[in-house]
Parts: C-alpha cells; structure tokens; sequence
C-alpha cells in the first residue's frame, strides 16, 4: 500500500517561504494529451468563469500530498526579482554538468541543491532577499560559459535552462513557470526528492532551510569579479575594418556596466550603435538598426556580405589573431565569425 504523505502547517509555510514569489501558478493535467501523450500545464481558472485562480496556502498543501501538480513562476512582475533560481538539465549527460555547476557554486560558498528529475535534474539556489533576475541570469549565464556548459536556446537544441528565463517581465506578463519540487511529475507518475535529504517532506525542508542562501551583495560581487570580461568594439564595413577592430579591440579597457541588458551568455550596452560585442567561445549576431539580439550556433556561422547583420567574437581570440596568432581566421569587410579558435 502507498504510504499516504502529509503535509504539516509548517512545511507549508516554509515551502510558501523558500518557492512562491507570486499568487499566480500553472497546474499539471491529471489526464495525458489523448494524442502525445503528455501532461500538460495550464492556468486553473474559477470554475464556470475566466478568472485565474491564485496560490494559496490549501494549494500548496495539496501539491506536497500530490493530489494535484504545480508549476511556479520565478519573477515577481512588481519587483523583477526572484526567491530562487532554478537550473533545468534534461539531456544526455546533463547530470555530468549539473554536478560541474554544482561543484564551482560551491566554489563560491552557494549552496546549490540538486533535485532529481525523470531524464536528469534540476539544480535549486537559494536566496537571502528576492533578488533582481537580470541579475541573477548573468551570473548563471556565465558561469555555463565559462564551464562550457551548453546553453538552451543559444542556437542549440539540447542544453540547461535558467529560471527565470527572462530579465523582466511586464505587467500582466507570468513568464515561464517550472514544476514545483516535492509534488508528483504526472508523466512519471512519482515523485521528485531532493538529494542530500531523507524522503519525506519534513526532512527535505529543514535541508533547504538550512542550505546556505545568497545575498544581493554576494551576486554583484560574483558577477563584478567573475562575469564574462565585454569590451565593445564598434566596426565598419570598410576596407580598413581589421585594423579599427584591432585598435578598437585592444583600446577600449572598460568592462561592461550595470547599464547593461543580458543577452543570454553575454550582454552589451543599451542604445549603442551598430556594433561587435567580445564574448568568449560563443557568438551573437545583431541585426543593423535593431535592439534585438539573436544566437549564431557554430552551424549557423556564415558570411553576411549584405552588411545588415553584426556578429559577436571572443575578444582575446580576436586580439591574437590580429596580432598574427590566430588560427583559420576568415575576414570580409562585412563579416567576421570566430568559435572557440576556429572559423566557421
């Protein structure tokens, strides 16, 4: 017989304390898709209306019993901030560098709990305060960039997703929500625990009570200390483009600021011209008179004689190179694409 669980007044409160910065929530179907298969999320409304339901504490309690499934949102849309920030790896090996993330978090005294998932798991940091997402995406971001943890989305199909996925979000904005830990995944039809912890509800929270949570001060110092090092490096399509990129390249001493937008792996000022942007071992491309930026995968690096589209470069890869010490690099007027010390 299944061992009935139940959940405490206590355990709730700490689980409303550690997971839920919004009253808006996401519930997994009971009943799987009568084509795929699959449980999908939805936002529960009032019965026989449109009006959403919200979070509460009898919620809760029912998704840590598992008589229903709940999907959580990261950012609060009033603060841009988060409680937590949850990284998801479910390819092959992913665990590999879950532990790899989870072995330099520690590195910096972040007490990362790893949560186990049906295809690989899901690492869970804490915070002291909620915490601005932007933020805490680009420590994230260039932590995997600096382990050469695959990033999904960055033109790649299989990689860890960040949550929050987004740096803000506006208002009646929700962004994307994930499964709430310690429920039941109804696609697995079991539950999810924390390693680290015995399997029950009280032992798993006092664990994440006691894991040791980051404050504000702590993720600027990280992302001051150990961000990815930008430098901007404006760039014309002219016959002269490799030697103002060079100077341009080896001049500009001044990292990016907190005026900065995030990007995903690397991010540049706000309203700057068209330019290239150093980021190492990954690629971004900017389309001319636009703010938007989007991924360039090794695949997808390719010449733009057209001029229309700006390309991101790893800046001491660039910086040797135009000193004579790069390998296969390809120049045109109006395009230079560089990965990991190889053109593509």
């Amino acid at each position: 017989m299944a061992t009935t669980i139940k959940a405490t007044r206590q355990v709730v409160e700490d689980y409303q304390r550690l997971f839920v910065n919004r009253r808006a929530y996401t519930m997994q179907s009971m009943r799987p898709h009568p084509e795929t298969g699959r449980h999908y999320y939805f936002r529960p409304s009032k019965k026989g209306t449109d009006v959403p339901l919200t979070l509460t504490d009898e919620t809760i309690r029912q998704h840590l019993e598992g008589k229903i499934t709940v999907g959580l949102y990261a950012i609060n849309p009033a603060t841009q901030r988060c409680k937590w920030v949850a990284i998801d790896a479910d390819y092959k090996n992913s665990v590999e560098d879950l532990l790899k993330l989870q072995y330099h978090l520690t590195q910096d005294r972040v007490e990362p709990a790893l949560e186990m998932s049906r295809r690989g798991g899901h690492l869970w940091i804490f915070l002291a305060t909620p915490l601005l997402a932007k933020e805490c995406r680009i420590y994230i971001h260039n932590l995997a960039l600096r382990l050469g943890v695959p990033v999904k989305g960055a033109g790649l199909v299989d990689g860890i997703e960040v949550f929050p996925k987004h740096d803000a979000i506006g208002t009646g904005e929700f962004g994307n929500a994930i499964r709430g830990p310690l429920g039941i995944h109804r696609g697995a039809n079991r539950r999810f625990w924390f390693y680290g912890a015995d399997y029950t509800l009280e032992d798993q929270i006092a664990y994440l009570n006691r894991l040791r949570k980051v404050t504000e001060e702590e993720l600027r110092r990280f992302i001051a200390t150990k961000g990815t090092d930008l430098r901007t490096v404006d760039y014309a399509a002219s016959p002269e483009c490799d030697q103002r990129w060079k100077a341009a390249a080896t001049g500009n001493k001044t990292p990016v600021s907190g005026h900065s937008r995030s990007l995903g792996s690397g991010f540049v000022r706000k309203g700057q011209r068209q330019s290239w942007h150093g980021s190492a071992d990954v690629l971004f491309a900017r389309r001319g008179g636009s703010q938007d930026t989007e991924a360039v995968s090794p695949s997808g690096a390719r010449d733009n004689r057209g001029g229309s589209l700006r390309r991101m470069f790893p800046l001491p890869l660039c910086q040797a190179a135009a000193e004579g010490r790069g390998t296969g690099a390809r120049r045109t007027c109006h395009s230079l694409t560089w990965l990991n010390g190889r053109s593509e």
